[in-house]
């Protein structure tokens, strides 16, 4: 497995990291350990969690996911670099979300308890919380790291712009600067290669691309006419229209089949699955640190694992470019 510096820091990190929010709903515990083990295995040491996870769930299972991890990490906590998130609701307060002091105060000690650990080497905001000012945020973000509850801070989900915002006032203010951020980023969704990837190679950010495979999309297992398949993304709980709404569309389905015939159609690519393909193709953007990679079953981390050593042929690279261009582009594209 290969390791890189998780952008300007000193912090070594594998260049896949383990995603984690299947567990609890897709995955049972007993499943979400097995993949954590198979994926630990390959040298993969880079966890990534959500104190909201599962994906799918709502306040009753919030936090199950962060407590099936924490169960996996006793006895090897020293082992991994574990990385988790807030800012999503996590009960039915109006405090119990958003990225104010009191709700990021109270909910990294909550996250640690989950994980059975003192100290989170990445602590992330989950999303943008616009009704916050950023000042109030950031000082947050500096007591947490200066208490030793977190080793680095950063942030997901964030458009370019409240991103070079955030760093110009942790900057101004000698606050911890934020040190990376998880965008989401495929073949079928390169928009944040126009700014938010340029800015992060000038700041030095760590960029750990989410959604490598589209929510499975690009795994080429789905069909169009058949509908989603029960028990996937694209039909889970509160889930599911969001990943419907980003994916599930007749434009995407065509690239599909075109990047397969792409890949299969090469010399370079003729032994190499599409799944594989696009998590290498990811990693083969120089902005990117890590691409976070899931499974539902451990069985399904073979094809992700194999990008970590890969090395897309230069053809076919281009030819992977050129299929998706319009997707740089964005909705007016379409």
């Amino acid at each position: 497995m290969q390791t890189t510096r998780l952008g300007g820091t000193g912090l070594i990190v594998s260049r896949l990291c383990l995603g984690t929010m299947t567990f609890g709903l897709q995955s049972d515990e007993a499943t979400a350990h097995a993949i954590l083990d198979r994926a630990a295995g390959a040298g993969v040491n880079f966890i990534d969690t959500a104190n909201v996870y599962p994906l799918g769930g709502d306040t009753t299972t919030v936090g199950r996911t962060e407590e099936i991890v924490g169960r996996w990490l006793q006895g090897r906590r020293s082992q991994y670099i574990v990385a988790t998130k807030a800012v999503g609701r996590m009960g039915d307060r109006p405090w119990d979300q958003g990225a104010s002091r009191k709700h990021l105060l109270d909910a990294i000690d909550a996250s640690l308890l989950r994980l059975g650990t003192d100290y989170v080497d990445l602590y992330q905001l989950h999303s943008d919380d616009a009704n916050t000012p950023l000042d109030e945020t950031l000082e947050a973000l500096d007591t947490i790291v200066r208490s030793g509850k977190a080793r680095y801070v950063g942030v997901s989900n964030f458009l370019a712009y409240r991103l070079a915002r955030a760093l110009g006032r942790a900057e101004a203010r000698k606050l911890t600067p934020l040190v990376s951020v998880q965008p989401r980023y495929s073949l079928l969704f390169r928009e944040i290669e126009r700014e938010l990837l340029p800015l992060a190679v000038e700041d030095r950010l760590g960029v750990l691309a989410y959604n490598p495979l589209a929510g499975g999309l690009l795994t080429g297992k789905h069909s169009f006419n058949a509908g989603p398949a029960h028990g996937t993304r694209f039909t889970l709980g509160n889930s599911a229209q969001r990943y419907q709404d980003r994916y599930w569309h007749e434009r995407e389905f065509r690239t599909v089949e075109q990047l397969r015939d792409a890949v299969a159609g090469t010399a370079a690519g003729s032994n190499i699955p599409l799944t594989t393909a696009a998590v290498a193709w990811v990693l083969a953007n120089p902005a990117v640190t890590s691409a976070i990679i899931g499974a539902s079953r451990p069985e399904q981390l073979d094809d992700t694992l194999r990008a970590a050593e890969l090395r897309l042929d230069p053809a076919l690279k281009q030819r992977l470019d050129d299929l998706t261009i319009d997707y740089r582009r964005g909705d007016a594209a379409r």
